[in-house]
């Protein structure tokens, strides 16, 4: 899309500040949040930990977190797979390719655990505080807190953090964050206070206050590190595991400081477990699956159907040395899906998009391609309580009713069941699917020319699919028989991942796939995903949504203050964002389908929100024994 194009789209789309919507009106001092408190004074709370909306599920004393085996022996290795290349362990620019683990060394002032996901705790804090109507808050940090290297880490090191990314991060992260906070003090070395700007979303503020921790202030000045540049090692760290070393698109090593300062901690008992881990490269998943079948590396997390259906047979899973299982899975499913990139003039036609997504045959896919593992995603937040469905009522039809008497919405958005996506027959080509889709074709101007293809204006209807992992050719390639089946010249286009990175990063593509990935208590990182602001600089919002219906609901959400608004905004959200058709829904499984050598053990049961085999899992002495007994590894 030409630049004009988009300034005349920004400049055309409405945009609130303040929202009131349906009677919603967020007023700072009114607001009570962290309602599990371990001290108050003055009308200042002193606590562990915060959430908004209920209590903490751990008091101030607790010994350990509930999921965990407190006394899983330290030791051993895990090795898990990525894939090549990477040439940085920078994860905070988009420049070059990082390596996995890259910010394994960094931590956060507060954090969450895996069965009390809208909480968060102090890690680099004892405690925080902050007075009723959230204007600011003070960390006050622990005072044992040291690098990798032996360097204490203090208060100015958080501070020096934040100038550093205010001043070199990325421009979505800067705008975001430098809009909520008006000033940063250091008190002294270990206490820390953060002021923000009266018109923040008060919602967000200690969350997004706690998230930038301890930047090591030598290290960087003596090495001239900026946060826009690619890093040859990543910085010493205040975490659990350091770099150990790294052979390039081959292998990194990361170990365990048994001087690691929080090692005692409460919130750290039981975990990171393991002297090393390692992550091995491979090209793709198909050699990565090679590699794991003749013990590269130890623990594999399947994400391929085919695979998982068929090539699980190899020698040592009948030997039992190789564990093949399903573990529960509690969360949301993914927003997965391919999305069409807004920004191409042939996409503006919501009869077009809506046409193209008849085309893809989930139920023939699923049958046949993924062995019927999967189910399809029908929004955004699915598989949860804050997904749409059927018409709207109460709450959430008072928030989208305005934007309907605005013109904003459509009104039929009031009176149908929230969209899904179509189902298909479990022939490839759905010919019923296909009529539809011609109708809607027709009707938007793309006419089938003698030669079978769609032309409007002289134009052909064509459509490309950016895909650099040949696991997709198989997926891909009938969904673009289907479309061809239509009139279109749709074709795959594969390439090799650095030409992927840098198309997304330039939205040179038609249609890619693209993981929205949205939590229980969406906020401020909404605009980043969906709002108009976003559409360039952003690799989140990578369709290039601009609408002004969503970014007024986007502000509805991070807005709320209550659980009952967050979760009228949320549904109302999906609904429209489904609505919108610019994002056709791939597929979830509730399990986690993993592999591994059978010398680990982890805590029955796992919790409900984390797999956790970097975090809880142990290394077993005995059955690594007898693997290497055995001759298996």
């Amino acid at each position: 899309m030409a630049q004009s194009k988009v300034a005349a789209k920004r400049a055309s789309k409405t945009r609130l500040t303040s929202v009131v919507l349906g009677g919603l009106l967020v007023a700072g001092g009114a607001i009570l949040a962290g309602k599990a408190l371990s001290d108050s004074h003055e009308g200042v709370t002193v606590s562990h930990g915060y959430s908004f909306f209920g209590d903490l599920k751990y008091d101030a004393d607790f010994k350990h977190l509930d999921y965990v085996n407190p006394n899983a022996p330290k030791g051993g290795e895990i090795s898990i797979w990525a894939r090549a290349p990477f040439n940085s362990f920078n994860p905070y620019t988009r420049k070059g390719h990082v390596g996995a683990l890259a910010s394994s060394g960094d931590e956060n002032i507060m954090v969450s655990v895996a069965d009390d996901i809208n909480a968060t705790y102090c890690l680099l804090c004892e405690t925080l505080e902050y007075p009723k109507d959230i204007s600011w808050v003070i960390f006050n940090l622990r005072k044992n807190i040291t690098y990798s290297d032996g360097t204490p880490a203090t208060a100015h090191d958080i501070k020096f953090a934040f100038d550093k990314f205010m001043a070199e991060g990325l421009p979505s992260f800067r705008s975001a964050f430098g809009s909520f906070v008006k000033e940063i003090e250091v008190l002294d070395d270990h206490r820390i206070k953060y002021v923000f700007n009266e018109d923040s979303p008060v919602r967000d503020r200690v969350g997004l206050a706690s998230i930038i921790g301890p930047m090591n202030q030598k290290y960087f000045k003596e090495n001239e590190l900026s946060i826009d540049q690619t890093w040859d090692t990543p910085p010493p760290g205040t975490g659990a595991y350091v770099y150990a070393s790294h052979k390039a698109d081959n292998e990194i090593i990361y170990r365990r400081n048994p001087d690691y300062w929080g090692k005692d901690l409460p919130l750290n008992i039981g975990r990171n477990n393991f002297d090393q881990i390692k992550v091995v490269y491979f090209g793709d998943s198909q050699l990565a699956f090679e590699g794991f079948k003749g013990g590269a590396y130890t623990f594999r997390s399947e994400n391929t159907s085919r695979l998982w259906g068929t090539a699980y047979d190899f020698e040592a899973i009948e030997k039992g040395h190789v564990i093949k299982t399903e573990l529960p899975d509690g969360s949301k499913a993914p927003g997965q899906s391919f999305i069409f990139n807004l920004r191409k003039d042939k996409f503006d036609d919501i009869r077009v998009r809506e046409a193209i997504s008849l085309m893809f045959n989930f139920e023939w896919s699923n049958e046949a391609l993924f062995y019927g593992l999967y189910e399809r995603v029908n929004g955004f937040w699915d598989n949860s309580h804050l997904g749409a469905s059927g018409v709207p009522e109460g709450l959430e039809l008072e928030i989208l009713k305005p934007l309907v008497d605005e013109g904003l919405l459509d009104e039929s958005l009031l009176t149908n069941d929230a969209t899904i996506p179509a189902a298909s027959s479990q022939r490839q080509l759905d010919r019923k699917n296909l009529r539809k889709a011609s109708a809607l074709l027709d009707e938007a101007g793309w006419i089938v020319g003698d030669d079978g293809m769609r032309r409007k204006d002289g134009e052909v209807l064509s459509i490309e699919f950016l895909e650099s992992s040949p696991a997709w050719d198989r997926i891909i390639n009938p969904y673009v028989e289907n479309l061809k089946a239509l009139g279109i010249d749709a074709k795959l286009d594969r390439v090799d991942q650095a030409q992927e990175t840098d198309r997304r990063r330039e939205y040179d593509f038609d249609m890619a796939t693209h993981s929205i990935n949205l939590g229980y208590e969406p906020s401020s990182g909404l605009k980043q995903w969906f709002a108009t602001e976003a559409m360039e600089g952003s690799s989140r919002n990578l369709m290039g949504l601009s609408d002004p219906a969503v970014d007024r609901l986007v502000d509805v959400v991070i807005a709320a203050s209550t659980t009952e608004e967050l979760t009228a905004g949320v549904k109302a959200l999906d609904r429209v964002l489904r609505a919108k058709r610019f994002a056709v829904m791939q597929w979830y499984k509730n399990v986690h389908t993993v592999a591994y050598w059978d010398q680990y053990d982890y805590p029955d049961p796992l919790p409900p929100f984390a797999r956790g085999e970097l975090d809880f899992w142990w290394f077993n002495e005995e059955k690594a024994a007898k693997l290497k007994a055995e001759g298996a590894l």
